[in-house]
């Protein structure tokens, strides 16, 4: 049987990053990346922050899922600064391990509650990340607030609604030419088809849907990357809870 260090250590899994992302994490990223494993294991019982704590289930739903997000991204160059936000972001993820490996992006992390804010704060004082900017607010709001309407590079959405939902909530924030990263898990074509038609009305395209099999458990999961290319209308995103009871 394991005892409690076993439980909290992460696998390295060097050779999985390498091969499957032609990237792996210095030694001073994996420090980083364990220690935030840790946090969410000693306040998870308080916050209820993830039902996946055991450690190769982590490594793959959380860490890799999240930089697999930003594949392309990974370690290519950009112009400074490079403004990033995770929209409900939870416990911090993807936001936290893409701002460990990006530290050259500022990335804003967005939840509408306090706790789960509170928590993330405490995770990037203690991690010492001086890139991240954390925010207690509704996406509808913010995506109205001059300081953060087209002001972002990128926008992350992870687990939060439906697919058009989610290009509501994400192209009012980009710049033009920005890009909008929707996680997801099964995609169908009746999904891609209402994702189509909403990312038309609020000045966006998809530039490509990608399908990959995750490295431990073989699941199915699908990024979804939307480009704007055109200034949202100042209508978008409408109020808070209009864009969940009646979707584009």
């Amino acid at each position: 049987m394991k005892d409690e260090g076993d439980l909290a250590k992460l696998p390295e899994m060097a050779d999985l990053w390498q091969e499957t992302l032609n990237w792996q994490p210095d030694a001073n990223q994996l420090a980083q990346l364990q220690s935030f494993y840790e946090l969410i294991l000693e306040s998870n019982r308080q916050l209820n922050l993830t039902r996946i704590t055991e450690p190769s289930e982590f490594w793959e739903k959380h860490l890799w899922d999240s930089l697999r997000g930003i594949l392309r991204l990974l370690s290519s160059h950009h112009p400074s600064p490079f403004q990033a936000i995770d929209i409900g972001t939870g416990a911090g993820i993807p936001g936290v391990p893409i701002a460990i490996v990006r530290p050259d992006w500022t990335v804003t992390l967005l939840d509408s509650t306090r706790k789960k804010i509170n928590f993330v704060q405490r995770a990037v004082e203690a991690l010492k990340l001086e890139n991240i900017k954390t925010a207690v607010d509704r996406v509808e709001q913010i995506g109205h607030d001059r300081h953060h309407r087209e002001h972002y590079d990128l926008a992350l959405i992870r687990a939060v609604a439906t697919a058009s939902v989610c290009a509501e909530y994400t192209l009012p924030l980009l710049k033009v030419g920005g890009v909008a990263i929707l996680y997801r898990g099964q995609w169908t074509t009746d999904e891609a088809q209402g994702l189509a038609l909403a990312v038309e009305q609020l000045g966006g395209k998809i530039e490509a849907t990608e399908a990959f099999v995750t490295p431990l458990t073989q699941s199915t999961r699908h990024c979804i990357y939307l480009r704007k290319v055109a200034p949202t209308p100042p209508t978008f995103p409408r109020t808070i809870g209009i864009p969940t009871q009646d979707p584009l």
